[in-house]
């Protein structure tokens, strides 16, 4: 999953938003230098990817990309998926996308000083261009996706991703509604055992 998705799963936990989010950049034991909520939500990050990467319906949506994106069909699901809880939002929170965007940066903000220098770095490019609101928009992925394949050292073709989102629409939105509650299901299991 990517951030959106990551940061939904979190619930109203501030510290186990923040470990969710940041997550990819603490690498293997890391994770004990920081508070024992943020530790938490590195670990429910970690077992949500787990969860999804292993999972038959995203294991399908990966089979799809793959001729067209290779090595990364893994990442251009994750940001598929995302644009369907954007879209989607009202079915699955009980805020308002706008609002819940909003909230998220202020949390992160407000804890700022620790998030690793790598999250650092582009968490004010993501509250300035507004990252989580634009998934929602197809020209959101796009900008997304292009922007990961400018930063990719091989040729990823991540930046024709829009052009299979909305060629392919029903089937990856198809399997976004067949995973996503599950994994939410999921998710609520683990929370009470981290």
């Amino acid at each position: 999953m990517n951030y959106l998705a990551h940061l939904f799963l979190s619930g109203d936990e501030e510290e186990l938003l923040i470990g969710n989010f940041i997550a990819d950049a603490v690498k293997g034991k890391q994770l004990e230098q920081y508070p024992e909520g943020i530790a938490r939500g590195i670990r429910l990050h970690r077992l949500i990817d787990t969860y999804t990467d292993t999972h038959p319906v995203v294991h399908q949506t990966k089979l799809r990309l793959r001729p067209h994106f290779r090595k990364y069909a893994p990442v251009v699901a994750d940001v598929f998926y995302d644009h369907f809880l954007a879209t989607g939002f009202d079915q699955f929170a009980t805020m308002p996308l706008a609002s819940f965007v909003d909230r998220v940066y202020q949390i992160i903000n407000q804890q700022y000083d620790q998030l690793p220098p790598r999250v650092q770095h582009f968490f004010p490019y993501m509250m300035r261009q507004n990252w989580l609101a634009s998934y929602s928009e197809i020209e959101g992925i796009r900008q997304a996706l292009a922007g990961m394949s400018r930063r990719t050292s091989f040729v990823s073709g991540m930046e024709r991703a829009g052009d299979e989102l909305q060629a392919n629409y029903r089937h990856y939105a198809a399997d976004f509604h067949n995973f996503f509650p599950e994994l939410m299901l999921y998710v609520e299991q683990v929370k009470k055992e981290l």
